[in-house]
């Protein structure tokens, strides 16, 4: 019997992986898609969609609580967490056999066991050895736990997913986008929750006027933080965990989740014996997700770079094209769009002020904001914010930044104003809906434009 050599294998089925296959047959390509859990990867199963389940479900609490406030007569009796979890696991089963109903109609070969690189033009699998052309690494990312032992009080965001109750308290390590989510989670649901950030700001990675509006907002919902803080152990005890940190305080609570970030999954996975370039545990690809070695790629997690679910799945699209010979545009990441769903919500896209600063020079940028607070649908929902947009003077805009809740909805036209280099002008003749939080861009790009309609001064 004649060993099949795939045009295309593909170790990991996360959202690089499962899109590379994909699209690798639907351009023709022989596929074959290797994975030892389950097609959809951590985004699917472990990040992204359990995570914003759990947090609307969260909103949901905050709104019955609220809802006096509306004229709405509810009353909020605490949280069922086997209710939530049910609902939880619902939505990622539907996706699941969606996502496996369509890797089995596109003719992909799924291949479950653990597999390794062996080659570079095979990867081994349970002892069986798969051949292809082309071998796309894909193996994805976990969660970085800072050499403390995931038990007894201390979890990572798997775990904190998984729980049956909610806790009466939390420490959360790291106040990016992990840790500020599922703080805002836990509060909505009536949990003590304090952010530990090694960092002077709360979602560092943002414009610096979003992280301190994101540092007002939680103030006010009594969630509390403290920045330019370094943790320095944990104790696990039987009422919780007292954490110490380097300033010489103390915090006990029942849990403390590590939300520090994740790191790559390229361990025992045989790359560096192959010959793969690799820095710190990533993999190092150009541009197009080649690696040094010929006819191996890498996509998503795994690549030095914003560790997103929708990077990963464009660079899988990208790289398949690729392998197909066609001429596909590389993924940029500064063009890759940023929403992180804690409330208020953020989204971004494109550079900072700060980071604009930096490349363009001080002189050459020019920022607007609008503030939510005009904005009719915003009153209506009862929330603070703003939009910001970074441009070059008498050039495009090339940063979008947005705060508030739901402002993460507006992340689209954010992406197509920088992406296609609008011009204030371009954008501040456009219509946008009223009443929308949508007209806020409007109102920027009008403002930036030199024709403030709604702003004071």
């Amino acid at each position: 019997m004649t060993q099949t050599v795939y045009d295309m294998v593909i170790l990991g089925a996360g959202s690089g992986g499962y899109a590379a296959a994909l699209r690798g047959a639907q351009l023709g390509l022989t596929v074959a898609l290797i994975e030892a859990d389950k097609v959809g990867g951590t985004c699917l199963h472990r990040g992204c969609v359990p995570t914003k389940a759990v947090l609307h479900a969260a909103e949901t609490a905050e709104a019955v609580r609220e809802a006096g406030a509306l004229g709405i007569r509810a009353s909020f009796e605490g949280v069922d967490m086997a209710g939530v979890q049910e609902y939880k696991n619902g939505v990622v089963t539907r996706m699941y056999k969606g996502l496996t109903g369509l890797v089995s109609s596109r003719g992909i070969d799924l291949i479950q066991g653990w597999g390794r690189l062996v080659a570079n033009n095979a990867v081994e699998v349970d002892g069986r050895r798969i051949e292809g052309r082309n071998i796309v690494l894909a193996s994805g990312s976990v969660s970085k736990t800072i050499g403390q032992e995931i038990s007894g009080g201390v979890l990572t965001s798997e775990e904190a997913l998984e729980l049956d109750r909610v806790p009466a308290s939390g420490v959360i390590l790291g106040g990016g986008v992990i840790g500020v989510e599922f703080a805002s989670a836990w509060a909505s649901m009536g949990s003590q929750v304090t952010i530990i950030e090694g960092l002077p700001h709360l979602v560092p990675n943002e414009d610096e006027a979003i992280s301190k509006q994101l540092e007002r907002a939680f103030r006010k919902r009594k969630i509390a933080f403290h920045t330019s803080t370094m943790f320095e152990s944990v104790e696990r005890h039987d009422g919780g965990v007292t954490v110490r940190t380097a300033d010489g305080k103390t915090h006990e609570a029942e849990v403390m989740l590590i939300a520090v970030g994740r790191g790559p999954a390229t361990q025992n996975l045989g790359y560096e014996e192959v010959g793969v370039a690799m820095d710190r545990g990533f993999v190092l690809a150009d541009e197009y997700g080649r690696t040094n070695i010929e006819g191996v790629w890498a996509v998503g997690d795994i690549v030095p770079g914003v560790q997103l679910a929708h990077r990963g799945f464009a660079q899988g699209i990208v790289v398949a094209e690729k392998i197909a010979g066609q001429d596909p545009a590389p993924v940029d990441d500064v063009l890759v769009p940023k929403v992180t769903f804690c409330e208020p919500e953020i989204a971004s896209v494109g550079l900072s002020e700060a980071k604009a600063v930096e490349i363009h020079g001080r002189e050459a940028v020019t920022t607007s904001e609008f503030n939510v607070a005009g904005n009719a649908k915003s009153q209506i929902l009862g929330t603070q914010g703003f939009v910001k947009l970074v441009s070059l003077k008498d050039g495009p805009i090339i940063g979008f930044h947005a705060i508030g809740t739901r402002m993460g909805e507006q992340i689209g036209e954010g992406q197509l104003i920088v992406s296609w280099e609008a011009d204030a002008h371009d954008v501040a003749s456009l219509v946008h809906a009223h009443p929308t939080q949508n007209e806020t861009l409007g109102e920027a790009a009008m403002a930036l434009a030199g024709k403030p309609l709604h702003n004071h001064g």
